[in-house]
């Protein structure tokens, strides 16, 4: 049986969902909500394997241990403890993880 991991979504990353919606929805309601539907999608399938995932750049500077997932234009960055996946944040993927 394959190891479930439970997702948790920090503010930050909270707060970066909603800053995408917000950004696509000036263009079209409908266009945000379907693609932050499948960015979430993509967060969720953490649930399942996240260590698949490369360890991002950043590390070296911050003495972190945090991985990404790629979605389209965007990062999803989050660490893996025990039995849980935080999700940090979600920026765009050209720029780099600023604490």
């Amino acid at each position: 049986m394959t190891k479930k991991y439970k997702v948790k979504l920090t503010q930050h990353a909270q707060e970066d969902l909603e800053h995408i919606f917000y950004y696509i929805a000036a263009d079209s309601i409908s266009n945000a909500s379907n693609f932050v539907i499948e960015l979430e999608e993509k967060v969720y399938s953490l649930e399942q394997f996240p260590n698949r995932n490369p360890l991002i750049p950043e590390n070296e500077y911050f003495e972190t241990d945090y991985r990404h997932l790629i979605f389209k234009k965007y990062r999803i960055i989050y660490r893996v403890s025990e039995n849980s996946v935080f999700i940090l944040r979600i920026i765009r993927g050209d720029k780099l993880l600023d604490l």
